[in-house]
This record gives structure tokens, C-alpha cells and sequence, in this order.
């Protein structure tokens, strides 16, 4: 199949989607309930990653960039991530910290989206989740110069074969290493309806107050 073909192929590529309906009546007045209600029937349905998101953040060239990360809880404070501080990512919002995270369940034909500021989460949090990881992830934490070009994958290896040696058992979250919040003032929850008409229900925080509004599909 050449290029052409490849192109008109997409560009034929056709959905209806007709699973489910989103009425602001039976929408949460809260958003993070909202989001606990879709996330657990996504969890339940067994949709692959669920638990995966897109974090979006901007750097000091105004370039944004995407990447798939793992929510690892939330609370009435918002979304919690973890990565390396010194990663793309990291740095980026070391200087602007406005983010955008966006949950894709296909089978379900949902999307959420969620945008605010992302702060650290406490030394604590980051400790006590570091300790949780499997001891091969927390060696790996310590190997990999996340986002840094390196000569090959022999890199790695020997990265984590010093790190392992040096750390058999116990080793400590290292220092360049662990979690963000992202706190919410606007969600956006959107479920797939036939003819394209989606159903896009937008939060957004007024005061202390969420103000839910239709968005034209």
C-alpha cells in the first residue's frame, strides 16, 4: 500500500458511535466524582490501560509536547502523577506549571479532560509510593537519566547493574525523582453519540464552585 492509498484509507475510516448517552442530569455535580464514577466502570469493563493519560505541558519555546504517564490516585486536590524531575516534562513545568491531562477509554467511547497547575506532591507522598515499586522499577528510577540522549542502550544496563550492586535490597527515592498534582479548575467529560453529535459536558471552577456547561460537539 503506498502513501496515497495509505492517506485515502484513513481518511475513509468511519465511526458511529451509539454506546451510551452524558445528560447533566445524570452528571455529578462534582467533577471528581464524576471522573471516580467513569474511571471505575472503565476499570470494571477491563479497558486496556485504563489508568493511563495523556499529560500535556508547554516549554519556554511555547513547543507543546505529550506523553503518556499513569495516574497513581487522586483526591479532593487533584490527579497524581509521578516522573523525573529532570525529564522533558519535568523541566517544563519547572517554568510553566499549566498542564492538560486527557483519559482516552475507547471501547467505553469516552474522554476525559482535565486542565490546571501542577505542583510536587509532598516529600512524604513521593517517599511512600517510591517504596512501593516493584525494586527493579526503583533501581530503574536511579538508571535512567530520563529524557537525556545517551550512546546506546549499553547505557542502561550498565546503569542499572551499578545501581542494583550499590543498592541491593532498600534503595532510597532518589533525589531527582517523584510525584506532581495536577489541581483542577476545568474538566471536561466527553461521551460519543451518533451523526458526531457528541455529548461534551465542561466543568469549570468558579470560586469554590463548579459551574457545568454543554460544549457544542
Amino acid at each position: 500500500m503506498n502513501a496515497s492509498t495509505l492517506s485515502q484509507s484513513i481518511a475513509d475510516l468511519h465511526q458511529s458511535y451509539e454506546r451510551s448517552e452524558l445528560s447533566e442530569d445524570a452528571c455529578d455535580p462534582n467533577p471528581l466524582r464524576q471522573f471516580e464514577r467513569w474511571l471505575t466502570e472503565a476499570l470494571n469493563a477491563e479497558v486496556p490501560d485504563a489508568n493511563a493519560m495523556t499529560l500535556a505541558t508547554v516549554g519556554s519555546d511555547l513547543r507543546p509536547s505529550t506523553r503518556i504517564v499513569l495516574i497513581k490516585g487522586y483526591d479532593a486536590q487533584g490527579i497524581v502523577f509521578f516522573t523525573n524531575y529532570g525529564s522533558r516534562k519535568g523541566q517544563e513545568l519547572a517554568g510553566n506549571p499549566y498542564a492538560a491531562l486527557q483519559f482516552h477509554w475507547t471501547p467505553l467511547e469516552r474522554v476525559v479532560r482535565i486542565e490546571g497547575t501542577v505542583q510536587k506532591v509532598s516529600t512524604e507522598e513521593s517517599d511512600a509510593y517510591y517504596d512501593s515499586r516493584p525494586l527493579d522499577s526503583r533501581i530503574g528510577a536511579w538508571a535512567s537519566p530520563q529524557s537525556q540522549p545517551i550512546a546506546s542502550r549499553d547505557v542502561l544496563e550498565r546503569n542499572m547493574a551499578h545501581y542494583s550492586a550499590q543498592f541491593p535490597s532498600a534503595p532510597p527515592r532518589p533525589p531527582h525523582w517523584g510525584g506532581y498534582r495536577l489541581v483542577p479548575d476545568r474538566w471536561e467529560f466527553w461521551q460519543g453519540r451518533k451523526n458526531r453529535l457528541h455529548d461534551r459536558l465542561r466543568y469549570l471552577l468558579q470560586g469554590d464552585r463548579w459551574l457545568m456547561q454543554r460544549l457544542a460537539p
